[in-house]
């Protein structure tokens, strides 16, 4: 709760700081707004219902199946042809727009106050509106019976338009379609600034609508009957020249006698086929045999191992009369001697036998070569018979096949040709029936009252939170984009430093800030730097530094006006010696703020020209002043010497506090080196002016160099701008201690 609190009160201050850009865009918004309310002109919305549905009763019409809250196109197509140019032409001819639009407009437009008088009009009303005072109020009537002659209001001084088109234009563009949710039925509207010629053309447009969704179906349906008419005659007559085709392809190729020539085709192929293949078994099983009496010697040696040749009859007789032959030989052999008669006749007929087996196996073998050849030509002869009919067939095929294609044709001809002739008629049967079906529900009524009567109240409000809400945010983005150091919560939170004191933008002239300390000692000027010498005192929780260096990160800061009223200030308390030194060696000012001569000071001690002479009395009691002296040539060197550090060690002893005004840490190492003799460091940061990232750098080479950073000082804040300071009463306090 309490961060949230406290985040409502930083806007809360962005709000209040940046109030005057919040006032102007408030204001500036604001008066558009009512501008734009005041410039108002009556404006009349007649509205009708009509529902609108598909027909789904006429069985014949097969593409309409689902009604209006099934198609979500449907009543988009159906609003499209609502606001059409034929349906608002026809708007055009039914009330006659053309030649009665004057006369729905004939009455004089609303008076218009000139500028000046609406402006003193406006500024009336607006003090009225706060209670400053009852100021009269001009009105328009009383403006135009003064003799002035009013201006025409923007809708009353369009230009009434030439030819039917430009009405029909107007029309369509007025015309409004509103569906009502989870319903058939969708709404009518139109506006305008005659109540009476915007009820006309609503119940108009209903009408013109009706007719021209039955003119479409008409056409539509006319238009596919001429169509199919002209497509039917088309198909027929291709369906007359298919036929005639058929006819002659079936005269010219005997179509009759190939018919019974195909039946037979398949059978006769299925007998060749069995001949053949026994034809070329046997051809097989003869060239194998042929092969094998091939092999045989010339002396046909081993043809009885042939079974062809070995079961022949003849040659098994012939075998068996050699063996008997031959055992005659050997039961003669034992009786006579081989050169007897009897074994030389038996021999000779072994001779005789054996040429007679020799003889009968050759013509055995030209007989199996015979039986060879006449089964190869067999089988050659059927081979050629069956590639015949094959090709009878297929011949026989490709003219059936071209029947067929013929035949189909013409059956896809007639399938058209039909469909044609049935959808001519259903067309015919159905060329009355509409499509979509349009009732009105509720006539357009004349509008007893204005339908933008609250637009001037909405517009006051709507211009109220913009301007409000603009302003805000213009204030916030605004905020955004500053990226200076204004208040102490900044430097706490960004950096981790703290915050000694703030100092007021001094705005008077006639006052030198470095000396209002000495010269208004109750100013809330003075009051700030007795603030910053209460947290340096408590800084501390063992001792208050007694060497205090005054710097900040850039020039002009106001680091010096800090160093002397920060002096004088310290100086005011009891018993209290403080010593401030000009230690900026390069653009001194203390000699002239306080008066002094500058021909000695710092510079001089440093450089062993003079010694601790150079100190002079301040303006006010316990107060002294080194100046700087001449400029050196090298600053930097002289403060970095031994002789300072030492200087600074002895002026302890004689002094309560030694204030050291510095060069900026940005610019030169002076103030760098001074912070690490110093005890602390106070930065001082110029509200307004000081960004976060030079504020940063300057805190950054500090603490490189690990110096000791006793606070910050924020100054030259504007007390009216920074709400931060308001806060507490301080600003308050300040004035009535002022006063006092």
């Amino acid at each position: 709760m309490n961060q949230n609190e406290i985040h409502l009160k930083n806007y809360l201050r962005i709000i209040a700081k940046r109030k005057y850009t919040v006032a102007t865009v408030f204001i500036v918004v604001f008066v558009i707004a009512l501008l734009g309310s005041l410039n108002y002109t009556p404006l009349y919305t007649a509205s009708a219902k009509v529902l609108i549905e598909k027909n789904e009763n006429n069985p014949l019409l097969t593409n309409y199946r689902y009604g209006a809250s099934y198609d979500p196109e449907f009543l988009a197509t159906q609003t499209q042809i609502i606001k059409s140019e034929p349906v608002a032409a026809k708007v055009v001819e039914i009330l006659d727009i053309k030649n009665t639009y004057a006369s729905y407009f004939d009455h004089p437009p609303k008076p218009v106050l000139p500028p000046v008088e609406w402006i003193k009009n406006l500024y009336a009303t607006l003090l009225n509106a706060i209670g400053v005072g009852k100021i009269p109020v001009q009105s328009p009537r009383d403006n135009a019976s003064s003799g002035n002659k009013p201006s025409m209001p923007p809708q009353a001084a369009k230009a009434v338009p030439s030819g039917a088109g430009k009405y029909a234009d107007k029309i369509s563009h007025g015309i409004t379609i509103e569906p009502l949710e989870d319903s058939d039925i969708v709404t009518i509207s139109y506006t305008a600034t005659n109540p009476i010629f915007a009820r006309r053309v609503v119940n108009a447009v209903t009408k013109a609508y009706i007719e021209q969704t039955f003119e479409m179906k008409m056409a539509a349906t006319q238009h596919a009957i001429a169509w199919m008419t002209e497509k039917s005659e088309k198909e027929m007559t291709r369906l007359n020249q298919k036929e005639q085709a058929l006819q002659d392809y079936m005269r010219h190729e005997k179509f009759v006698t190939i018919a019974d020539r195909i039946a037979i085709i398949p059978e006769k192929l299925t007998e060749i086929s069995t001949r053949l293949t026994k034809a070329e078994i046997e051809r097989k099983e003869l060239q194998a045999l042929n092969d094998k009496i091939r092999k045989l010697p010339s002396s046909l040696a081993g043809a009885d191992a042939i079974r062809a040749i070995s079961s022949d009859a003849t040659l098994q007789s012939i075998r068996s009369q050699l063996i008997e032959a031959d055992q005659n030989i050997t039961e003669l052999s034992k009786k006579f001697g081989p050169k007897h008669p009897v074994i030389k006749r038996a021999r000779a007929d072994v001779a005789q036998l054996k040429k007679r087996r020799r003889k009968e196996t050759k013509r055995i073998i030209q007989s199996i070569k015979n039986e060879f050849d006449l089964a190869r030509a067999k089988e050659r002869n059927l081979r050629a018979l069956f590639d015949k009919a094959k090709r009878e067939a297929a011949r026989l095929n490709e003219k059936n096949v071209r029947f067929g294609a013929l035949k189909r044709d013409i059956e896809t001809n007639r399938l058209l040709y039909d469909a044609l002739i049935k959808k001519i008629k259903e067309l015919s049967i159905t060329d009355q029936a509409q499509t979509v079906k349009i009732w009105v529900v509720e006539h357009a009524k004349t509008p007893a009252y204005p339908s933008n009567r609250r637009t001037r109240q909405q517009r006051i409000i709507l211009g109220t939170l913009l301007g409000l809400l603009g302003g805000i945010g213009l204030a916030f983005f605004l905020e955004y984009l500053d990226q200076t150091v204004r208040n102490p919560d900044d430097i706490e939170r960004r950096f981790g430093v703290a915050v000694l004191g703030m100092v007021p933008l001094l705005k008077s002239r006639k006052t030198r800030p470095e000396r209002v300390v000495i010269e208004e000692p109750a100013s809330a000027f003075s009051e700030s730097y007795k603030a910053i010498r209460t947290g340096i005192l408590l800084s501390s929780a063992e001792k208050s530094p007694k060497s205090l260096l005054i710097t900040s990160a850039n020039p002009e800061e106001g680091k010096t006006i800090t160093a002397v009223n920060l002096a004088v200030t310290l100086a005011a308390q009891a018993d209290t010696r403080v010593l401030i030194i000009d230690a900026d060696l390069r653009k001194p000012r203390l000699h002239t703020i306080f008066d002094i001569d500058g021909s000695i000071g710092l510079s001089t001690y440093l450089a062993g020209v003079s010694n601790q002479d150079a100190i002079f009395d301040g303006p006010v009691p316990n107060l002294f002043i080194m100046p700087a002296g001449p400029i050196p040539p090298n600053p930097s060197e002289l403060i970095g010497t031994g002789r300072m550090r030492n200087f600074i060690a002895s002026m302890r002893d004689k002094f309560d506090f030694i204030v050291l005004d510095s060069p900026p840490m940005l610019s030169v190492t002076d103030a760098l080196l001074l912070s690490r003799i110093a005890d602390g460091t106070i930065v001082v940061i110029k509200s307004g002016k000081s960004t976060y990232e030079i504020v940063k750098r300057g805190l950054k080479s500090l603490a490189d160099i690990e110096t000791r950073i006793t606070g910050t000082v924020l100054n030259a804040v504007d007390v009216k701008k920074n709400t931060y300071y308001k806060y507490g009463g301080y600003q308050q306090y300040y004035r009535s201690n002022a006063s006092r």
